[in-house]
């Protein structure tokens, strides 16, 4: 159990800190992703960035995750989940269209481009925990088209199941608790509170940015 998303990126960061990682550079998955990343950062001294992944969420019920669009235009979709919910190519073509602009929208909102290039550099993404994980999914596979000289995943908790999935696109995947019996990642924190774009924001302050909209 973890008091909140900062303790859990410091416990996050004491593991990721002895790997000695070539070039890190932080992605932070908003909103509560990005606090835990801006603690790693800080403490790994490495630059910081987000990667907006967007839920495309089913038919009639937009709070259950189908896939995920990332702010590139790159998508994951769960095949079963899309099928089993009625999910057609036109309505995942239109719900694609919808969240890649939000995506978009939130990067800059963020003060945030997308970046061209990981070359030479590891590309650290975080989350504050995953449950099937489709947005993260939809994150390493963008940011693995960037050629990075590592990609790894770093979440506090996350069921067995979905780290195996993103084994397949990670090169590591470092969770700090697995448990047995997972239903949401909130279970695993005391303080789990809506995270708000002003609490987002302060907590990039005084970190560097990579790369920012002024770059």
């Amino acid at each position: 159990m973890f008091t909140d998303r900062k303790e859990a990126g410091e416990k996050l960061a004491v593991v990721l800190k002895d790997r000695n990682f070539q070039s890190p550079v932080v992605f932070g998955i908003p909103r509560g992703g990005v606090i835990v990343a801006a603690e790693i950062a800080r403490i790994l001294s490495a630059p910081i960035s987000i990667v907006v992944p967007r839920k495309i969420g089913a038919p009639f019920n937009s709070e259950y995750g189908i896939g995920a669009v990332a702010p590139d235009g790159t998508v994951y979709i769960d095949q079963y989940a899309a099928k089993s919910t009625g999910a057609d190519e036109d309505y995942l073509k239109k719900q694609v269209e919808i969240e890649l602009e939000e995506a978009r929208r939130r990067m800059k909102a963020y003060g945030f481009d997308v970046p061209k290039t990981l070359e030479g550099m590891t590309a650290i993404v975080v989350d504050d925990g995953i449950a099937t994980g489709n947005t993260m999914i939809a994150a390493l596979s963008f940011l693995e088209k960037l050629n990075p000289y590592m990609l790894i995943a770093a979440v506090p908790v996350a069921p067995q199941d979905t780290v195996e999935k993103l084994n397949r696109i990670a090169d590591e995947t470092i969770v700090l608790y697995t448990p047995l019996f997972f239903s949401a990642v909130g279970e695993f924190y005391y303080d789990f509170h809506q995270v708000s774009d002003e609490e987002v924001l302060s907590s990039l302050s005084g970190l560097s940015k990579f790369p920012s909209c002024d770059e």
